[in-house]
């Protein structure tokens, strides 16, 4: 079929190569022309020309605003999808921005799935990502084949707006580990130990997962070239708070990492992978 893509980041990139690869026709639009090169695609103009292309649209953008832009802003995609098309977000926003766009595009017969998605660049690349699917179920089932040429773990969570809240939670999880990772080598290196061997000796036990394995030989190694931005995880912990406000949740640890993010975007390291949370804590 024909399918668009707009946002060919570190993951949209890869992720709209697995769609071509399926043998589907891939169009995309991007802000910036030179993030279109070398794809097989055709290069659209506006979204709402890819909007009429496509029967399935993909978005991988950054914002809440940069979605609602891409969807409903002038020459958006809302002014050339047809009723019956479908408009996948796997960008992480906010719970009720899912809900109004969902809401918008619907009064023109138009289906929305919010699908964020969980798995950093590796996982776009390996088409291993973990997909949180908010929206109506038949639909879900419409693009699922597609889904599947993304990642392994394809989950309905529920209505429009509960993919979001499906990644929050995620984020909540993942950053809080980042964070426990770099205190635990952190006080490691401070007590004259090695760090990379109190890591090898946690992956062992009761410790061990997947962000101690990743994150934790980055911060031992002192890699700090970003795997994911920690501007990105910055952006999605205001998310999470501004939800946990809304539905009156205490989320103290999620505060408090917080924090230590805006300490790291203050000392200009948006750019660093967020294992660079380690670098916060030797300010200090």
């Amino acid at each position: 079929m024909n399918v668009g893509f707009i946002g060919l980041g570190a993951m949209g990139r890869p992720m709209a190569l697995h769609l071509q690869a399926a043998g589907h026709v891939l169009h995309v639009w991007a802000r910036r022309l030179a993030s279109t090169e070398g794809l097989p695609a055709v290069v659209r103009a506006t979204p709402a020309e890819i909007g009429a292309a496509c029967e399935v649209v993909f978005t991988m953008v950054t914002s809440s605003a940069d979605v609602e832009a891409v969807a409903l802003g002038e020459q958006g995609l809302i002014w050339g999808m047809a009723a019956g098309s479908v408009l996948v977000n796997c960008s992480t926003i906010a719970p009720e921005a899912a809900r109004r766009i969902a809401g918008r595009l619907g009064e023109q017969g138009i289906d929305m799935l919010d699908a964020p998605v969980s798995g950093g660049p590796q996982g776009a690349v390996d088409a291993t990502l973990a997909i949180m699917a908010g929206g109506e179920a038949a639909v879900l089932e419409r693009v699922r084949p597609l889904l599947e040429k993304l990642g392994q773990r394809i989950v309905h969570v529920g209505p429009n707006g509960a993919g979001q809240v499906a990644k929050a939670c995620n984020q909540m999880i993942m950053v809080a580990a980042i964070e426990a990772v770099a205190e635990a080598l952190r006080l490691a290196s401070a007590a004259g130990v090695d760090a990379g061997k109190v890591r090898q000796a946690l992956a062992g036990g009761s410790a061990a997962s997947r962000v101690l394995e990743v994150m934790g030989r980055r911060m031992v190694e002192r890699d700090f070239a970003a795997g994911i931005e920690a501007r990105l995880h910055h952006k999605d912990l205001g998310l999470v708070l501004a939800a946990a406000r809304q539905s009156g949740v205490p989320v103290p640890l999620t505060a408090c990492i917080a924090q230590q993010l805006n300490a790291l975007m203050a000392m200009g390291l948006g750019k660093n992978d967020t294992a660079a949370l380690l670098r916060v804590l030797e300010t200090r």
